[in-house]
Parts: structure tokens; sequence; C-alpha cells
């Protein structure tokens, strides 16, 4: 039995899958082009929303009670919570972030698991539109609940069939959210103090352990 590699990677793709390699390359060159940009803003304002819900999910899951969650036009967030093991709480955002970002590309493959996608996604705003702290969450709960609805709409009625590149869309501005915010916290010494920070500091962990969790 013939067990070396094929280094050559010959047929390795099809036509679906290249389309899709395609896209995923142009959603992130246009995200690094206007990632500054109020264009992104709303989907920005979503990256936020979820990895708050990380650490409030991680909040759950140690027993802890999740007090409320706030994002704000400023593209910041908290999320209040008592009790629970902060030793997972505080990283979790950013684990958070990668994960989900993660799990909504794979999504967007097929038009399936992008309704999925979308629904859970809605379904997810409307419970957290119960617990939030401000109307700017409130407001873009709300508003991108409408949005998801209109392009579920449009794909199931029309012509303009972009649910799949809506999700798509999403889980790599998670991506870029995660990767933006370790490069300024390892590169650009940012001021601000971080959920790594506060672990560090609150649990006394190792430096190199933490910011290693954010990288896995």
């Amino acid at each position: 039995m013939n067990m070396r590699p094929n280094w050559e990677l010959k047929q390795c793709c099809n036509h679906e899958q290249v389309v899709f390699l395609v896209t995923v390359s142009v959603c992130t060159v246009v995200i690094l082009a206007l990632w500054r940009t109020i264009l992104l803003k709303p989907f920005k304002l979503v990256t936020v929303f979820l990895h708050e819900a990380s650490h409030a999910i991680a909040c759950k899951l140690t027993c802890g009670k999740v007090e409320g969650i706030q994002v704000h036009a400023d593209e910041g967030g908290t999320t209040q919570t008592r009790g629970g093991v902060y030793l997972f709480i505080l990283p979790a955002g950013y684990l958070g972030s990668s994960f989900w970002g993660m799990l909504l590309i794979l999504a967007s493959t097929t038009l399936l698991t992008a309704r999925i996608a979308a629904g859970c996604l809605m379904a997810a705003l409307l419970v957290v539109l119960l617990v939030a702290k401000n109307w700017t969450l409130r407001g873009l709960c709300i508003g991108f609940v409408i949005f998801l609805v209109v392009i579920w709409v449009l794909q199931e009625t029309t012509d303009i069939r972009i649910l799949r590149y809506i999700i798509l869309f999403i889980g790599k501005c998670n991506s870029a959210l995660f990767l933006s915010v370790l490069f300024s916290e390892v590169y650009c010494n940012a001021s601000c103090v971080s959920d790594e920070e506060s672990q560090l500091n609150n649990c006394r962990c190792d430096e190199q352990l933490v910011f290693s969790s954010g990288y896995l």
C-alpha cells in the first residue's frame, strides 16, 4: 500500500469548493478594507454581541448568574455576571468569537445549514433582547432580526439569494474581531483593559497561558 502523501494536490477542489474559497477570500479583503468605516458598524456590533454572549454562556455553564449584557455604540460591550468560574468566563469572549466565526463559516457552505444558522442567530438576538441593559443592544437585536428576516424572505421568494453569503460575512467578521483584538493587545499595547488583562489580574494566571487561550 502506497502511504506517501500526494503533494501535487491534483483535482483537490471541485467547482463549488473553488467558489467557496474565492468567496471567503473576497469577504476577507472587503472586511479588512472597510474595518474602520461606518459601513461595517452593524456587523461589528453583532460580533461584539456574540463576544459578550460567549461570556454569558460560560457564566451559565459554570453555575453563575448573568445579570445583564450591554453592547455600546463605540463597539465596546460588557457582561455583568455573579458567581461562576472567572477562569473560564473571562477568556470565553475571544474563544467564543473564534468559535462562532468558524461555525458560521461552515454553516454557510449549504443553504440548509445557513437557514439553521440564521434561525439560531435570530433566536439568540430575541433572547438577549429580554436581558439587554441599554438601547444600543436593544436596537441591534431588533434591527438585525428584521434584517435577517428580510434576507430570508428575499432568499425564498426572489432571485436575490444571498443568505449563505450574509452568514459567511458575519462569520468572517467574528474572525476579524478576534484577530484584530489580539493584534492590538500583543503588538499595539492597547491602553484599554481587555478580557485577558482582567483574567491576568483577577486570577493571577501565567501571561503566556492567558494569551495562548485566545490564540487557540
